[in-house]
C-alpha cells in the first residue's frame, strides 16, 4: 500500500488502482480505552454516513470492508474542486457548482451534515462531482446545522476562490430548495461578523 495522505485523524493509502482506504490513526494522549471508542465509532459513523448519502443519489465513493478503524473505498480519480475552479471557464463553473447546491440539497433533505463542506472535499470527474470525508458529519435534522453546513462552504469559498466565490454561492443557493435554512443562513453569518 501506498500512503497518499496523512491528517490529523487519519491515513489513507492506495491499496491499488481502483481502491483506497481509511485509517484512523491511533492518538497516543488519549486514553486507550477513549482512543479506540472513538476511533471506532467515527469510523462506523463516516461508512454510515457515506452510505446513507449514496442511497439518495449524491454521488460519494462506493465503501466497503469496514474494520474496526478503518474502510475501503473507490478511488475517485478526478480533480480536487479546489484546483479545479482556477482551471475552468464560466459556463463549467455554472455547470459544476449547480451540482454542488443539488448534492448538499440532497444531502440536507436526508439530515446529513457534512460538516466539512469545501472544495478540498469534493472531487470533480466528468460530469460528477464526489463528496468525500465525511469524518465530522452527522444526521441532524436542525435547521441551523443545515445553515452551518453552507457557511462553511461560503466560508472556504472565500479562504480559496476570493475571485469567484461570490458567483459560486449564488448559484449553490439557487440550487438549494430548503428556503428555511437559506434563511437561518443569514443569522449564522450574522453571528459569525459579530465574532470578528
Amino acid at each position: 500500500m501506498i500512503l497518499l495522505s496523512q491528517g490529523a485523524e487519519a491515513k489513507i493509502y492506495e491499496v491499488n488502482k481502483d481502491t483506497l482506504l481509511k485509517e484512523r490513526v491511533k492518538k497516543n494522549y488519549r486514553l486507550t480505552e477513549i482512543d479506540e471508542y472513538l476511533r471506532k465509532t467515527r469510523t462506523k459513523n463516516e461508512v454510515s454516513l457515506l452510505k446513507r448519502a449514496k442511497s439518495v443519489g449524491v454521488s460519494v465513493p462506493n465503501v466497503y470492508d469496514l474494520e474496526k478503524y478503518s474502510f475501503k473505498m473507490d478511488y475517485i480519480k478526478g480533480i480536487v474542486l479546489r484546483d479545479y475552479i482556477p482551471k475552468i471557464d464560466e459556463k463549467r463553473l455554472v455547470q459544476i457548482f449547480k451540482i454542488v447546491g443539488k448534492q448538499i440539497n440532497l444531502l440536507h433533505k436526508e439530515n446529513i451534515v457534512h460538516g466539512d463542506l469545501t472544495t478540498s472535499n469534493m472531487i470533480v470527474d466528468g460530469d460528477k462531482v464526489y463528496f468525500i470525508d465525511f469524518s465530522l458529519g452527522s444526521v441532524s435534522s436542525k435547521i441551523e446545522d443545515k445553515a452551518v453546513d453552507l457557511h462553511l462552504i461560503k466560508q472556504a469559498l472565500i479562504a480559496k476562490h476570493n475571485n469567484v466565490w461570490e458567483k459560486c454561492m449564488k448559484i449553490i443557493i439557487s440550487s438549494y430548495k430548503n428556503k428555511l435554512v437559506i434563511e437561518r443562513l443569514k443569522s449564522v453569518e450574522k453571528r459569525g461578523r459579530k465574532k470578528q
